[in-house]
């Protein structure tokens, strides 16, 4: 089905959407052609890649494919696909190897892609030349690395991956400054999960303050009716983030949001108590910056460690947590299933208490156990049944707050309690579905 330009305009007003763009798979598939294929998508970090023959399957919009350390250092993104009849090569998560073989009639590529052997070579006509191109696993056109968080893009043009990350390069940063040694380690370990709804609903409840409230009230309710003396397993982290989300409306009209160009956003913090706040002693917290004074100084360290943000989210595939040093990759998988993949990193040279924390953070909010996730993730499954039964006549809210946003010198805009950052990703989303010579 064709889709003009004028059509998908008129899906976007300034502060509505119709419900096509959750529910349409027409439009979920230009999604895929025109963003994630057109992006910048984060495939791999240089941790799960240290050594030759290193690799980790990976997707960008639909397609699966393998990022690898080549034999002489070099990052390759290439597609999961044998070009003989197209079954996949690389059927681990992650590993080493020195060639992946097609279990369906043994071709054998290196790690680069290139076809280095297949059985009775003989019987192929003389103009067959394996190692060719044509025969080559397909390479992502553009491969490329910030501070050890690698990215591929399916297009051979478009802004360069600093450009595109914009203010959201901040995020990154802090993250790998929070090691004293100024290096992480992404744990291979994930929590795999998927929840029946679109994609963006994800990313336009990362960072919208007003329903935490209303969403997580009854494990805020539960933390609070258990004392301390019940979570002394673990320091009382997870009543903690329990009761995070139990801000009353003044306190969540004090969170700042910022929406970023781009589609990507952030807000502030969160956390005002116990461990994850820094408000009470806590020995591992001060070994954890004596080593960082002694890397940085006081000053510098202060800057980084203050820095009190709450879901960075780079659009349209990653959100990084960088002080509780999470990652979650958001992956399309039709218009009503997404797929969610939460990691956390290791700051190199931190005491080993400080990355079990990230471990009880992850647990907390990114395993199938959360009672974090399962509320969210529970909303998501209710707008797309609700979308999806309701005439062709609905349209989809964002205005609240709208007129409140105060512009930033980067083009970014900062509010509070607002839908700005929702506004702000289908500004973004538009940009992208109508770039070019579409209609």
């Amino acid at each position: 089905m064709t889709i003009t330009v004028e059509e998908i305009k008129a899906l976007v007003q300034p502060h509505a959407v119709h419900k096509r763009v959750y529910t349409d798979q027409s439009i979920f598939d230009l999604e895929i052609e025109r963003i994630f294929n057109k992006t910048w998508i984060f495939v791999a970090h240089e941790s799960q890649l240290r050594n030759p023959g290193d690799f980790v399957r990976a997707r960008i919009g639909t397609q699966d494919y393998i990022a690898t350390r080549g034999e002489q250092g070099e990052i390759n993104v290439i597609q999961n696909r044998c070009t003989h009849r197209g079954a996949t090569v690389c059927h681990e998560p992650h590993g080493n190897t020195k060639r992946f073989v097609c279990g369906y009639h043994q071709w054998m590529f290196d790690l680069g892609g290139t076809l280095r052997g297949l059985p009775h070579r003989q019987s192929y006509p003389d103009t067959f030349v394996p190692e060719s191109e044509q025969y080559a696993l397909k390479k992502a056109p553009r491969v490329a690395e910030y501070r050890g968080f690698i990215f591929a893009s399916l297009s051979a043009t478009g802004p360069d991956l600093e450009t595109f990350l914009g203010p959201m390069l901040v995020a990154i940063d802090n993250l790998v400054d929070r090691s004293p040694v100024g290096k992480i380690e992404l744990v291979q370990t994930a929590f795999r999960l998927e929840y029946k709804g679109n994609w963006k609903m994800h990313h336009e409840n990362a960072n919208d303050t007003i329903h935490p409230g209303v969403v997580h009230n009854s494990s805020v309710q539960t933390a609070r009716q258990h004392g301390p003396e019940s979570t002394s397993f673990d320091f009382g982290q997870t009543r903690e983030m329990l009761q995070g989300n139990g801000f009353s409306k003044k306190e969540w009209e004090g969170i700042e949001q910022v929406a970023v160009p781009g589609g990507h956003s952030y807000m502030d913090g969160i956390y005002r108590n116990g461990l994850l706040a820094r408000k009470e002693v806590d020995p591992v917290r001060d070994a954890y910056e004596d080593a960082m004074i002694k890397a940085y100084g006081i000053e510098r360290t202060r800057s980084i460690l203050d820095l009190d943000r709450f879901n960075n989210l780079i659009y349209p595939n990653i959100n990084i947590n960088a002080q509780y040093h999470q990652l979650r990759i958001v992956h399309p998988v039709a218009p009503d299933r997404t797929l969610v993949i939460s990691h956390c990193f290791k700051l190199v040279g931190a005491p080993d208490e400080i990355f079990h924390r990230a471990i009880r953070f992850l647990t907390n909010l990114g395993s199938p156990a959360s009672m974090i996730y399962g509320d969210d993730a529970t909303i998501f499954e209710r707008c797309n049944v609700g979308l999806r039964s309701s005439g062709e006549d609905t349209w989809v809210d964002m205005q609240r707050g709208v007129g409140l946003e105060r512009p930033l010198p980067n083009g970014s805009t900062i509010s509070a309690a607002t839908e700005a950052p929702i506004r702000s990703q289908f500004h973004a989303w538009l940009d992208y579905m109508t770039a070019g010579d579409q209609s």
